[in-house]
């Protein structure tokens, strides 16, 4: 059920998930709705795919830069979930964006746009239908709510803004900069973190932003180490074994 199964992170996180679905009480009927309610909504991400291919995959690696910070902040199993669905759909509400404005090889006119920044407001419509997602609707509604009060769609600044839309915001940044498009190659993860830095207190929460950067770093770094070939011992080597 994981993302990528290949990294020691979501090793890690769908551990997590299986401490969450055998350790829920039976009365534990939130978590239970969402378990379910994960299974239809992924339904519709697959349908995204279907449509716009790029979009799906954007979604997956925000859920999966959300969830290396939320491991770094010690988020708990049932954070850990809540954030990574909500990273997962919070672009779900694309669905019913044309796709003549959601393909354009182009960056939009200001009527696309206007067209564009209502797909946050869809996504909360969509998910709100689904039992147990009050919150994760919440979060696809808000992730494009800035720091200082001047996102969209509902003007929310600092810590009005839920904590998992100010995470998701910074992660589908990162993503936006470091990948490529049919008009535009992606840039190193080096510009993305000096974006995040720079715009930290006006576009984005700045404490959030400064530990997204220290946690991508470190992820980075221990991937680096993992990926390292152990070269064959030298002579002194041996001897001084």
């Amino acid at each position: 059920r994981t993302l990528f199964p290949y990294t020691t992170l979501f090793r890690s996180v769908s551990q997590s998930r299986y401490k969450l679905e055998h350790s829920i009480s039976k009365n534990d009927i939130k978590t239970q709705e969402m378990l379910s309610s994960e299974i239809a909504a992924r339904s519709l991400l697959q349908a995204i795919d279907a449509r716009d291919h790029y979009t799906y995959g954007h979604s997956i690696r925000v859920a999966h830069y959300c969830l290396i910070l939320g491991q770094y902040l010690e988020f708990s199993s049932q954070q850990l979930y809540e954030l990574e669905l909500s990273a997962l759909f919070h672009d779900i509400g694309k669905i019913t964006v044309p796709l003549n404005i959601l393909c354009k090889p182009s960056g939009l006119n200001s009527e696309e746009f206007k067209v564009m920044k209502k797909h946050p407001e869809m996504s909360y419509e969509i998910l709100k239908a689904f039992r147990g997602f009050k919150n994760i609707a919440l979060n696809a509604k808000h992730h494009h709510e800035h720091f200082n009060g001047k996102g969209y769609p509902n003007n929310l600044s600092g810590e009005n803004i839920p904590l998992n839309a100010r995470i998701i915001l910074i992660a589908d940044t990162y993503d936006a900069i470091t990948s490529s498009r049919v008009y535009r190659e992606g840039m190193n993860a080096e510009v993305a973190f000096e974006e995040l830095i720079q715009f930290a207190g006006t576009q984005f929460d700045p404490k959030l932003a400064t530990t997204f950067v220290e946690a991508m770093r470190k992820f980075q770094q221990s991937q680096r180490q993992d990926n390292v070939i152990p070269l064959k011992p030298t002579a002194s080597q041996k001897k001084a074994a």
